[in-house]
């Protein structure tokens, strides 16, 4: 059960609805939330357009002093909208046990000054469970750190403002290594769920998945609200096929593996766990 929960706060407009992911989660399990800053690194950043050869000349002072302007607004800003999130959800600020109580949702903020995928990476592997938005850019850096540097769950928020994740968790199966993590990793709110669908896309109408059936035994050990739901692409792209299963089920969060075609970190986001994340209407949780 996640009992540390750690998200970022960029200082953007994300910031809402990833705050609001992460403490509904941190609700759940009536769990600590890490909110981490990641601010500029202005000098780093100058250092850079130095070895680049950007040419900044004689404004190289006023452009230092610009970017510092922006970093400590970006930082005030990640305050501001953190503050505002726990004072709406009525979270405690703390930053230790003892604080806590007997119940209740904590959160501290952590400010660092450097890249978001490098302290994202060390301060992930500490915790318990990653709440990601994303990116506006389709950046995957971010993502990729939270998935690939971490080896902890990830759930990736959407724009929704206080979803709901103990509703219906659909859980998209392939009998992989990669699903499995990912139903490993999501058991807490599989054992909370209201109900749990099995969505499983039979590519091959010539070949029946049994792991589908062992999979739906097994889980209703830990929640008996288990059904499954099979379901053959009709031509359609088997991600349609999927996003469309998840809808008819009402889901209100799904489960996947992080799926790639190489080994090669540049690649590790195959086709179909991309056109998901920039698909999914809804939260998704993964685990690679």
């Amino acid at each position: 059960m996640p009992k540390i929960i750690l998200t970022l706060v960029t200082g953007t407009a994300t910031d809402k609805p990833v705050l609001s992911a992460a403490i509904a989660a941190a609700r759940l399990f009536d769990a600590h939330l890490v909110a981490l800053h990641p601010r500029l690194d202005v000098r780093l950043e100058l250092a850079r357009l130095a070895a680049n050869d950007m040419g900044m000349g004689g404004g190289l002072e006023s452009f230092a002093t610009s970017m510092e302007d922006e970093a400590e607004k970006g930082a005030a800003a990640a305050e501001k909208h953190w503050s505002e999130a726990c004072d709406h959800a009525g979270v405690t600020r703390a930053d230790r046990p003892e604080a806590k109580g007997s119940t209740g949702v904590t959160s501290t903020l952590v400010v660092e000054t450097g890249a978001a995928p490098d302290w994202l990476a060390e301060y992930g592997r500490t915790a318990d469970l990653i709440v990601v938005g994303r990116d506006p850019d389709n950046r995957l850096d971010v993502l990729e750190a939270a998935l690939l540097d971490t080896g902890k769950p990830v759930l990736i928020a959407t724009e929704r403002l206080d979803p709901c994740l103990h509703g219906v968790v659909a859980i998209a199966w392939k009998n992989t290594a990669e699903a499995a993590g990912a139903v490993s990793a999501a058991m807490p709110f599989i054992a909370k769920a209201l109900r749990v669908v099995i969505l499983s896309i039979d590519e091959d109408p010539d070949v029946t998945d049994a792991s589908v059936e062992r999979l739906a035994k097994n889980l209703r050990w830990h929640n008996p609200n288990v059904e499954i739901r099979r379901q053959a692409p009709g031509g359609a792209d088997p991600i349609d096929a999927l996003l469309e299963a998840a809808d008819k089920a009402g889901a209100d969060l799904v489960v996947m593996g992080g799926y790639g075609h190489t080994r090669i970190r540049e690649a590790v986001f195959g086709g179909f766990t991309r056109a998901v994340l920039q698909g999914a209407a809804l939260p998704v949780l993964m685990a690679h």
